[in-house]
């Protein structure tokens, strides 16, 4: 039975596509014949300095170009695209996997651009997300920000393996070496105390009842040596720490104008501020460019994979890989909502006890971006948490047994309870 698609064919009359490198790039454009039915075609290239790219853009806009197309290359994208968009220009970024050119032909920067003014002619690509330069700008904070978080990591674990090489076992007694009570006695360490009894009573609060412990984990070998390097990684941790604390103040500056849909995010179970100015960042606030909350758990891969051949299901399902940022603190606001009372909570342990970590954090952290997707693309909208007991409510064994009468009942029995031996 023949059914009516929704494919909407369209023919770009006057398109330009880019070949972009480091240092220059390939500029095709397409533009229809005046005399005769036809096309005409050009292929120049570009040098992808300042006044190259504006006197390139003046060009296109001489030809009536509607459209320009790129292929996501590295980061030598962001000039061309940002300076086309400003300049007016209908610019579309896209996935290079899209436009790969058929295999068997010569790969040249002309022939690629080529091959890319076609396609992009023919309506047979789709554009990329680009957030509008407010959003990047957020975008750029908070990514530096993550990747500043794992450079202090890195350099904990520097410090740890370091107090392991000199027999200082003080990771196997206290659960966070870099607390208050851990650097007094580190900052002691490497101003030479090296009596494990005194080191042991500078420990503060909760940790007082472990100085038996303590001082057998500081009978070590601490040298000079250990000293030293202890102390350079110490201050890069303190550094980091500072820098983040910067990049919190400026990203609560950023996030003002958003600051309404920040706090909805903020009341999804998991969500800290943090991370609500991290998804505001990677996803935007404009849900329009997301059909269905689907199309979003689809970009960021928290959706299963679909490889299907002959009626038979291919692969584990794999979600791929997304966009690693949104991974993260999606995977951290679904652990995070797990040691919580909540409804994610609750669901992410139910998951968790039957099919493993790693799938409850992929199943809560696609219910976190499903919830995300409603309270942004309706302001109105609020999240409501089902409670914890949601679960008992939906599988208890007696409301079961009611809808198994209810069930008989309408087909005419009739129904007594015995009651329980």
């Amino acid at each position: 039975m023949l059914a009516e698609t929704q494919d909407h064919e369209e023919i770009i009359a006057r398109v330009a596509a880019l070949d972009i490198g480091k240092a220059e790039l390939v500029c095709c454009v397409r533009v229809p014949r005046e005399d005769r039915p036809g096309r005409l075609q050009e292929v120049e290239t570009y040098s992808t300095m300042t006044r190259s790219l504006l006197g390139m853009a003046d060009h296109l806009r001489g030809l009536g170009v509607t459209r320009v197309v790129m292929e996501a290359t590295s980061d030598y994208w962001k000039p061309a695209f940002y300076l086309l968009e400003a300049a007016g220009f209908e610019t579309w970024l896209v996935n290079a996997r899209d436009v790969k050119h058929l295999p068997g032909r010569p790969k040249t920067g002309k022939l690629d651009a080529i091959w890319l003014c076609k396609v992009a002619g023919r309506q047979m690509i789709r554009p990329g997300f680009v957030p509008p330069p407010e959003i990047r700008r957020l975008r750029d904070v908070t990514r530096y920000r993550a990747d500043l978080v794992a450079v202090r990591t890195a350099e904990k674990q520097r410090a740890e393996k370091l107090l392991e090489d000199a027999q200082i076992k003080l990771s196997v007694v206290a659960s966070d070496i870099f607390g208050v009570s851990g650097g007094q006695m580190m900052a002691a360490l490497i101003a030479g105390e090296r009596d494990p009894k005194v080191l042991a009573q500078m420990t503060r609060a909760a940790m007082r009842g472990k100085i038996t412990a303590l001082q057998e984990a500081f009978t070590g070998h601490f040298t000079g040596h250990h000293a030293f390097l202890l102390e350079k990684m110490l201050a890069r941790v303190d550094a980091t720490d500072a820098d983040i604390a910067a990049l919190d103040a400026r990203i609560e500056e950023m996030i003002t104008p958003f600051a309404a849909a920040a706090q909805r995010l903020d009341e999804i179970p998991g969500i800290n501020a943090i991370a609500a100015c991290v998804v505001l960042a990677e996803t935007g606030i404009d849900m329009s460019r997301f059909p269905t909350a689907g199309h979003l758990v689809s970009r960021a891969k928290f959706a299963p994979g679909v490889q299907e051949s002959a009626g038979k299901k291919k692969g584990r399902n794999s979600t791929g890989h997304g966009n690693s940022y949104l991974a993260r603190v999606l995977g951290n606001a679904a652990v995070s909502a797990g040691r919580t009372g909540t409804f994610p909570g609750e669901r992410y342990r139910r998951i968790a006890r039957r099919r493993g970590r790693k799938k409850a954090v992929v199943a809560v952290g696609r219910s976190i971006l499903v919830i995300s997707w409603h309270l942004l693309a309706d302001p109105g909208a609020r999240c409501t948490d089902l409670g914890s007991s949601f679960y008992e409510t939906r599988i208890n064994p007696e409301r079961r047994k009611h809808g198994h009468i209810r069930q008989l009942e309408a087909l005419g029995y009739k129904v007594t309870l015995q009651p329980a031996a």
